[in-house]
């Protein structure tokens, strides 16, 4: 039976994997916080349901050692890092603490599978969850896997040094590669993330529980997709014949606004403009220019394509939330 390593298991796109490795009979691996760390509790119990068989191992990204001893005691076919400080407004926060847990942690993670794969003497496959933030204010649009890498912000920069990693061990001769995730959302994304409290905001507006929402800059372009779309690529990327990067997008740009409009319309609310309210408290100190990916390759060799267009996704997602409040009601 192939066995699979999982970190940020409790994350949206962990949760997504986790269960879809299941459902292919891989026994699955979770790497979660000790509790002292805020594990994610909630999240924790839905995996335990949703996954059988299900085994957890606790340790600290920071932890370099702690992380080498699961590996060993693992032994993964698989490894899929999906952790790390995921929201870069945290990064200008907590910059220290995000290029050890979203940088250094993964040098980690990629030695400890290179020395498994050294001491067993068979192929240990790893993906890295890459970032689109790695290209920063990038000149180039769409961008591709050629892209210069020059990050904007302290999560940015950490996921940078991540990539490069990745680079040295696969040329070490790990199977090691990465997928550059662009804005990929569900109704799994935790309400920190503007995109669930938009969807959030319009569905307790509809409601009748709130009047307003408050954001930032609503002129901000990204390129959003479908959380369990970005997942396939992941399994797609580490499973390939070769190891490589693989920019993952939908190749269409869309605004803030556009995410807001989309999700008061769906949640059967006219006039957006009358609730939305912004505040540049809520803007970053730097921002990345227009984040546009172009998914060729993963398309020409992985076989990969988005199932879910952006209207589908908001939909989802205040579907989603509109069904929490009925729920809470009855």
């Amino acid at each position: 039976m192939t066995a699979a390593l999982v970190t940020g298991a409790t994350g949206q796109d962990g949760s997504y994997l986790c269960e879809r490795l299941a459902a292919e009979g891989v026994q699955v691996h979770a790497l979660v916080r000790p509790s002292a760390g805020g594990t994610d509790e909630a999240g924790l119990a839905h995996l335990r349901e949703a996954v059988p068989g299900l085994r957890t191992h606790v340790a600290d990204l920071a932890d370099g050692d702690a992380l080498r001893a699961v590996v060993d005691a693992v032994e993964p076919d698989e490894v899929y890092n999906l952790a790390g400080i995921s929201s870069v407004a945290y990064s200008w926060k907590a910059p220290v603490e995000t290029g050890v847990v979203s940088g250094i942690a993964v040098a980690a993670l990629l030695e400890a599978a290179w020395a498994l794969q050294e001491r067993t003497g068979r192929t240990v496959r790893v993906v890295q969850a890459s970032s689109a933030e790695i290209f920063g204010s990038a000149e180039q649009v769409p961008q591709d896997e050629s892209t210069p890498i020059r990050p904007v912000t302290p999560y940015g920069a950490a996921k940078a040094y991540a990539h490069h990693m990745v680079g040295v061990y696969r040329g070490r001769g790990l199977h090691a590669a990465t997928v550059i995730l662009y804005n990929h959302e569900s109704p799994r994304r935790p309400a920190t993330f503007v995109t669930r409290k938009i969807t959030q905001g319009a569905a307790r507006i509809a409601a009748g529980l709130d009047s307003t929402l408050t954001l930032g800059s609503l002129d901000v372009l990204r390129d959003w997709g479908w959380a369990p779309d970005y997942v396939e690529a992941a399994v797609a990327a580490l499973r390939a014949e070769a190891a490589d990067d693989f920019v993952v997008a939908t190749g269409v740009a869309h605004s803030v606004e556009d995410f807001v409009a989309a999700a008061f319309d769906r949640a059967g609310v006219a006039d957006w403009r009358a609730h939305v309210r912004t505040d540049p408290a809520f803007v970053r100190p730097a921002d990345a220019a227009l984040q546009l990916g172009d998914a060729t390759r993963a398309r020409d060799v992985l076989g990969w394509r988005p199932t879910t267009d952006f209207d589908g996704v908001v939909a989802a997602m205040v579907d989603h939330d509109l069904d929490l409040i009925a729920r809470d009601r009855r």
